[in-house]
C-alpha cells in the first residue's frame, strides 16, 4: 500500500513539475525571481539559520556585508531549485554550454590507467548539474567506465524517485551511501574504472565519528567516509572547484589532491579538501548551502581533545 502511494505521489509530482521544466530558462529565472521573495521576505526560509552560520563565519564581515550575502544566497537557491526542476526536459548543448570544465586530464589519465578517481565536491552553485561532467568524459560507452555519484536516500520515496531519475540525467548510476564500498569492491573484480563524486561538506551521519578539523574558522566534524574508500581501494582524488560566473552558469576547475590516496597519510585528504573547500567558499560566500545544519551537533569533548 505504501508502494502504491508513494508511486502515485510520484507521478503527481512529475505531472506537476514536468509541465515547468518544458518553459526555457529565461523564464524560470523570473519564477525564481519570485520564488525568492516568497522564501526570502514571506516564509523566511531558514533565515535565523543561515544569518546565525554567516555572522560565526564571517565575524570580520559588517552587519550590511553579510546581509548581501545573505540575500544573494537566497536568489542562488532560488535558481538552484528552478535549474534542478528544468533537469527533466533540458538538451545537452544547453548543459554543455552553461556548465563548463578544465582540468578534466586528471580524470582522464587515470582512467586511461584502468584507475578509479574520487571527487570530492560539496553543495556549492548547482551541484545536481556536476553529473554533466559525462557530456565532456565522453568514454563510458566506449571503454566501460562508470560515472557515479554517492547519495542519502530520502525519507519521501516519491522525492527520492524523482531526485534519482533527475541525478541519472547525463547516464551517471546513484550509489546509496551505506553500500558505496561494497559496490566498489564489486567493480573492482569486474575490471570497471569509475569517476564518483562525493558531497563531503554534511555533518557525519550516526555511526562515522568524524575528524576534527577547523573549517571557516570553526571547530567542524568532517565526514571520514570519502577518504576511508579512496584509501582503501587505492584511487586517485581529486576536488572539483566550481564557480557561479553569471546567472545560469557554472565552471568546474578539477584540482588534483592525490594520484593514490592509499599513499596518503590518515586523515590528510579530509584536511585538505576542507582547505580547498573554505578556499572556494570565501572566493564567493553566496555560492555555497548556508540553509544546511552544519554546526548542529556539539563537539564530542573526546574529539575535541583529539
Amino acid at each position: 500500500m505504501k508502494d502504491c502511494r508513494a508511486d502515485i505521489a510520484y507521478h503527481l509530482l512529475l505531472g506537476l513539475l514536468y509541465p515547468l521544466a518544458l518553459l526555457p530558462l529565461s523564464v524560470l529565472y523570473v519564477l525564481a525571481d519570485c520564488l525568492y521573495v516568497l522564501i526570502y521576505h514571506v516564509v523566511r526560509y531558514r533565515r535565523r539559520l543561515v544569518e546565525a552560520n554567516l555572522a560565526a563565519c564571517f565575524p570580520d564581515k559588517t552587519a550590511a556585508e553579510r546581509k548581501a550575502v545573505c540575500r544573494q544566497f537566497y536568489r542562488n537557491f532560488a535558481d538552484y531549485i528552478v535549474e534542478t526542476v528544468k533537469l527533466l526536459h533540458i538538451s545537452d548543448e544547453e548543459v554543455e554550454r552553461r556548465f563548463t570544465w578544465s582540468g578534466l586530464e586528471h580524470i582522464t589519465r587515470p582512467l586511461d590507467e584502468s584507475r578509479s578517481i574520487t571527487a570530492y565536491f560539496a553543495h556549492c552553485g548547482n551541484w545536481e548539474w556536476a553529473p554533466s561532467v559525462t557530456l565532456h568524459c565522453r568514454r563510458e560507452k566506449e571503454q566501460g567506465d562508470l560515472f557515479c555519484q554517492i547519495y542519502r536516500p530520502l525519507r519521501s520515496k516519491a522525492f527520492d524517485r524523482l531526485m534519482l531519475r533527475v541525478r541519472s540525467r547525463f547516464g551517471s548510476i546513484s550509489i546509496p551511501k551505506n553500500s558505496a564500498l561494497r559496490k566498489f569492491v564489486e567493480m573492482r573484480r569486474q575490471g570497471i574504472a569509475s569517476v564518483t563524486g562525493f558531497m563531503s561538506d554534511q555533518k557525519p551521519s550516526h555511526g562515522d565519528a568524524g575528524h576534527l578539523v577547523t573549517f571557516l574558522g570553526r571547530p567542524t566534524l568532517a565526514i571520514t567516509g570519502t577518504e576511508t574508500v579512496a584509501r582503501r581501494l587505492g584511487m586517485a582524488v581529486v576536488y572539483w572547484h566550481i564557480t557561479k560566473p553569471s546567472r545560469g552558469h557554472y565552471h568546474i576547475d578539477v584540482v588534483p589532491m592525490a594520484d593514490n590516496a592509499a599513499e596518503m597519510p590518515e586523515h590528510a585528504l579530509t584536511e585538505l579538501y576542507y582547505r580547498l573547500l573554505e578556499k572556494n567558499i570565501v572566493e564567493n560566500p553566496p555560492i555555497w548551502l548556508w540553509s544546511h545544519n552544519r554546526w548542529k551537533h556539539k563537539i564530542p569533548d573526546d574529539t575535541a581533545k583529539h
